[in-house]
């Protein structure tokens, strides 16, 4: 697919994708899902990429959905029906790779753009970023997994403040509730968050990923669930490469040399 509303390469295992609609504030049209959906399934299905870094051109993260594009539709219903389809698989296939995904806020994360922060594993905030849900100001509801990942990492009151009032969060506020993990000036995000991803790349991938799946599925499992769970998955580690490499870099006193499988 011709990518035309995001930016995406790859260099020493990491994935830039870039939401390349400045004049637009970044916001998300019909084709820019598409193309998640697109770059989605690459970073899930490539063993070359082994950490994903997302961010926004220009002055914005995403100013969420293209409202305008909403207006524009000839049915409103079917229009959103298709976007959140595409939005959805994307963060659900993102969610679940292997790869560890870092958001490095630029600036306005609000409505889906905030969703998609969320959504990330990390994230790493500009001291000028600017958080905020923005759904309900438009009369809508929020989508894009903000509803399942905001009161897991801010808790449930804040999760319906945020979500109710569309309270406007500061880069410091948004690190405070936990929403970011980093705060750096703004001309140091984009060096700051490549080496947080070039550091992952080099980890071992299928760890990460198992890792993640068993942080997915915590909430929903009693004690004992999560605890076969979490022997059935580090057993399994020991048949992988880098499960092996790590216990004997260990054991040597060396670096591990893991390849992500």
């Amino acid at each position: 697919m011709d990518l035309t509303t995001i930016r995406f390469e790859v260099a020493d295992g990491v994935g830039l994708l870039t939401f390349d609609r400045p004049d637009q504030a970044n916001a998300m049209n019909l084709r820019m899902m598409q193309e998640l959906g697109h770059v989605a399934l690459r970073c899930d299905d490539d063993p070359a990429i082994r950490a994903v870094l997302v961010t926004g051109s220009g002055r914005f993260f995403s100013a969420g959905g293209d409202l305008s594009a909403f207006d524009a539709a000839a049915d409103m219903a079917a229009f959103l029906q298709e976007m959140t389809g595409h939005l959805h698989a994307a963060i659900a296939r993102f969610a679940r790779m292997d790869a560890p995904m870092i958001a490095a806020v630029n600036g306005v994360a609000a409505g889906a753009g905030l969703s998609f922060a969320l959504a990330c594993d990390l994230a790493i905030a500009a001291e000028s970023a600017v958080f905020t849900s923005s759904y309900t100001a438009a009369g809508l509801t929020p989508d894009g997994s903000s509803t399942f990942f905001l009161p897991r990492i801010v808790g449930v009151r804040r999760a319906t403040e945020l979500l109710l009032t569309n309270r406007r969060l500061d880069a410091q506020e948004a690190l405070a509730w936990g929403i970011v993990n980093q705060v750096v000036p703004d001309d140091e995000l984009v060096d700051v968050a490549r080496a947080l991803a070039r550091k992952l790349a080099d980890g071992p991938t299928v760890a990460f990923g198992r890792t993640k799946a068993m942080l997915l599925a915590s909430t929903g499992d009693a004690l004992e669930r999560q605890l076969e769970l979490e022997a059935q998955t580090i057993v399994s580690m020991t048949k992988t490469h880098d499960g092996a490499e790590g216990v004997e870099a260990f054991l040597e006193k060396r670096r591990p040399r893991f390849e992500g499988r």
